[in-house]
């Protein structure tokens, strides 16, 4: 009776750790970025927001080049952060934009990402 007990407090434990585990460790999904976007992206954000970039405080918040190796969650919560930046207007930051004014980005722009960062978030919390 005693072994029955034990198991049944450790088996759901278990497979909450399995989930959980299973949920970071996800394999990457290509990221989809139309040509309108990627335009958006090129223009005032890759420029920081990469790899290669020296600006580390903007390629440790997000790097353009491993999105892809991001898991679902972390993806979906990078999409997330994205979306509110544009939306709070935190991007690009205004000191940026003084020194580069053609970086702006136009309403229609802001739509754009607002656009594809809710849409891929949703896509994938509906892959879940």
């Amino acid at each position: 009776m005693k072994k029955k007990s034990i198991v049944s407090l450790f088996l759901p434990a278990f497979l909450l750790i399995v989930f959980v585990a299973s949920a970071e460790t996800d394999p990457p999904q290509k990221t989809k970025m139309p040509d309108n976007v990627k335009a958006v992206v090129d223009k005032s954000c890759f420029g920081c927001h990469n790899t290669d970039s020296r600006n580390e405080d903007a390629k440790e918040d997000l790097d353009f080049k491993k999105l892809d190796k991001l898991s679902t969650i972390k993806k979906i919560g990078t999409y997330k952060k994205i979306g509110e930046a544009i939306e709070k207007e935190e991007m690009p930051p205004k000191k940026f934009i003084e020194r580069y004014p053609e970086k702006q980005l136009t309403d229609e722009e802001k739509q754009i990402l607002l656009t594809w960062t809710k849409k891929e978030a949703e896509t994938l919390v509906k892959s879940k």
